[in-house]
């Protein structure tokens, strides 16, 4: 499977928000471009750019009590953008993503056939 191929089994939701990307140097912050149960796209602003095949953890705040957090691996950088690929995620944060998506797609189907492409590519 071709990453472009790949790249369409999973809708990915605009969300933009600040999340935190916590690396083997430190804690940094940039904007959450959009985000999908198999990664996500973000925008730096200088403090943090990523390098292809970092670990990381993005934390994205939704609520005072309700945080998405996965572990991932820098995919691709192009200029300002930054691509991670979900490594890992624990079952309440995929729960809470699961539900963005939901909530930002209007169509239950996706999720079925999300969950599907999911589970075929590990």
């Amino acid at each position: 499977m071709t990453k472009d191929t790949e790249r369409r089994h999973f809708w990915r939701a605009v969300f933009h928000s600040p999340v935190r990307m916590t690396t083997s140097e430190g804690v940094a912050y940039a904007q959450l471009e959009d985000i999908s149960l198999k990664g996500a796209l973000l925008k730096t602003d200088g403090e943090w750019h990523g390098r292809p095949g970092e670990e990381c953890r993005l934390d994205l705040d939704l609520a005072p009590d309700v945080t998405i957090s996965m572990l991932a691996t820098v995919a691709h950088v192009d200029g300002a953008h930054v691509g991670l690929r979900c490594a890992s995620i624990d079952l309440e944060s995929i729960t809470h993503l699961r539900r963005l998506v939901e909530l930002n797609s209007g169509d239950p189907t996706i999720l079925d056939r999300e969950f599907g492409a999911l589970v075929s590519t590990g």
